[in-house]
């Protein structure tokens, strides 16, 4: 499949709940065989950098591969900071990641509605450490009482962006990166989800 990322809301740069994420010009200059983040998406490698006519200018266009569902997705190199579209994390950045999961527990918003929409606005800041928030608290939730099917959806969309960026950053297979993970949310008493649980 394949689809053009449009920008339909100014450039701005994101707040998390975690503070500011910051994006220089550096961070959205990519090379063809760069390792990039499309936000609520997952992890993806630009495969082509081209040049087309629109109007009257001519535009420059990333090509990204999505790995996932192998999703071609045509992005104009100037929206690609409101698109959200960034670099995988570093080692340090996971770290971090890490440490946030085997934290005592935060609180989860009780209403079901304003948890799924503040979820959703968390999942689309393409932040990992936001991602890696609605993780823990799904899991924490889940522990408690069984989830709605929207949020066990976004369970399990949450473990798959977490799991597959972290593998791409430390270049090692994912199963590794469950033992990472299974290890840090049993640190506050939280298991980690077998992709098995997800399975129809």
């Amino acid at each position: 499949m394949f689809v053009v990322a449009q920008a339909f809301f100014p450039a701005k740069t994101p707040v998390t709940r975690f503070g500011t994420f910051f994006m220089s010009t550096s961070d959205v200059n990519f090379h063809i065989g760069d390792k990039v983040v499309y936000p609520n998406h997952g992890v993806g490698v630009i495969e082509q950098i081209s040049s087309r006519v629109v109007g009257a200018t001519v535009e420059r266009f990333y090509l990204l591969n999505i790995k996932a569902s192998s999703l071609k997705v045509m992005v104009p190199c100037n929206n690609v900071g409101s698109v959200g579209i960034r670099r995988v994390v570093r080692n340090g950045e996971v770290q971090k990641i890490l440490d946030f999961l085997s934290l005592t527990n935060g609180h989860s918003v009780s209403d079901w509605k304003d948890r799924f929409r503040e979820n959703s606005d968390r999942m689309r800041t393409g932040s990992l450490l936001e991602v890696a928030g609605v993780l823990k608290n799904l899991i924490a939730l889940h522990q408690v009482k069984p989830l709605s099917f929207r949020e066990k959806k976004m369970l399990e969309r949450a473990r798959y962006l977490l799991v597959s960026e972290i593998a791409m950053s430390r270049n090692c297979e994912e199963s590794k990166i469950e033992e990472l993970l299974t290890l840090s949310l049993a640190k506050c008493n939280l298991r980690f989800p077998e992709a098995s649980e997800f399975q129809a």
